[in-house]
């Protein structure tokens, strides 16, 4: 298996313990080997936004912990290069077009995701876990 690249929003369910979402994105995540899950700085920084807009330490530092378990991939020049492209073709929100461009440029095997633009733009490299548990 190669790297894949995970959406903050799956973070999100699984660290904020999402009621209906969080056991499958932990699932997933518990049967995917370790080294080949992979994140940025900016999940990271989607992922920090409602800690530090509440000043929930607890679930900052729950963050912190969930981060420390992934891969980090970087976001180059070319990274934002590439999202502009796609977020002119396919009406990307800025950061589901970085998070697709920063996939593509690592050869990441797979993004798993649960936005539905972002599997339509990326023509069989995005998964829906949700819809499909453990990526399949």
């Amino acid at each position: 298996m190669g790297l894949i690249y995970l959406d903050a929003c799956l973070l999100i369910y699984a660290v904020e313990q999402h009621p209906e979402h969080a056991s499958t994105v932990r699932a997933a995540v518990a049967a995917a080997p370790p080294q080949d899950l992979a994140i940025s700085d900016l999940v990271r920084m989607e992922c920090l936004v409602k800690p530090l807009r509440t000043g929930d330490i607890e679930l900052q530092l729950r963050y912190e912990a969930a981060f420390a378990q992934f891969a980090w991939l970087t976001l180059p020049a070319a990274v934002f290069d590439h999202a502009a492209t796609l977020r002119a073709r396919f009406a990307l929100r800025t950061p589901d077009a970085l998070h697709l461009a920063c996939a593509q440029h690592h050869r990441c095997e797979s993004l798993w995701t649960n936005d539905e633009r972002l599997l339509q733009a990326a023509h069989g490299l995005a998964r829906n876990i949700i819809r499909t548990p453990q990526g399949n």
